[in-house]
């Protein structure tokens, strides 16, 4: 993976979509086409920790995500979020032209038992997804991830804020941050499987769950990152950034940033 020393590298995958807007004024009607990011902020962070971000957009992936186990292995660590498994499982060679295709995330899977990190944030199209079309649990990540996914829509939509429980708040991922976070709106349900950590909780629901996969680290954040599961509270939160970082770096195997009782200390 990455050199020790050196900028963490970071595959980022996803949180871009296109809104195609159908506008009826009566008699007639027009149409209109939008292109919207969802990680500016969650971007920034990282590259003010002086993180090397490789940004690999929704509608880029059959184009510039990795196809094989070298270029996935230029990366300390791959975070997906908010796009579902066809994007990766279906590149156009493949879905327009029938052509043999590497499997992208078999290639993923692959990268973090050999060592690499790999981190899913939860979205409308992450885990199994609204309508279950995020999928992942019947794809390659369903074994390195250390949760279990629903076989049906898994989100839960709290509209009116949920607690979030910071059950195991000396967990090197947390990176010795609060445990008190801002109320989140909402999150995919997981099931954290028997070897994994469950490091924060909504309710009885599993929040943050960590594990590991052959020489490699996995994490599962059940909520967004960006609006609108993660409201501006949290985007604000003085401890966002280092969360998402220490995050990071932890799944990466990077320097361990000291737990809340080694920063006591």
């Amino acid at each position: 993976m990455g050199t020790t020393g050196s900028p963490l590298k970071v595959l980022f995958v996803g949180e871009s979509w296109i809104k195609h807007t159908i506008h009826m004024k009566g008699f007639d009607q027009f149409h209109s086409t939008e292109y919207e990011e969802g990680a500016g902020y969650f971007l920034g962070c990282l590259d003010d920790a002086g993180f090397d971000v490789t940004y690999v957009r929704g509608h880029e992936i059959t184009m510039r995500f990795p196809r094989s186990a070298e270029e996935l292995n230029e990366f300390d660590v791959v975070v997906i979020s908010d796009i579902g498994s066809n994007s990766f499982l279906l590149p156009d060679e493949t879905f327009l032209r029938s052509e043999k295709s590497p499997n992208r995330l078999g290639l993923v899977a692959d990268y973090v038992e050999r060592g690499g990190g790999l981190v899913m944030v939860g979205g409308y199209l992450s885990f199994t997804g609204i309508d279950g079309k995020g999928r992942f649990g019947m794809s390659p990540l369903a074994d390195p991830l250390p949760v279990t996914m629903l076989p049906f829509d898994d989100r839960v939509e709290m509209s009116q804020g949920v607690d979030i429980d910071v059950c195991q708040p000396d967990h090197p991922v947390l990176g010795g941050t609060p445990s008190e976070w801002p109320q989140l709106l909402g999150y995919n349900k997981l099931i954290a499987k028997p070897t994994a950590t469950v490091v924060a909780r909504a309710g009885e629901d599993p929040m943050l769950v960590v594990g590991e996969y052959g020489n490699g680290r996995t994490a599962a954040f059940a909520s967004d990152l960006a609006p609108h599961w993660a409201p501006p509270e949290f985007l604000d939160w003085p401890h966002y950034a280092a969360l998402w970082t220490s995050m990071l770096s932890w799944a990466a195997q990077a320097q361990e940033t000291p737990t809340r009782a080694e920063q006591a200390s």
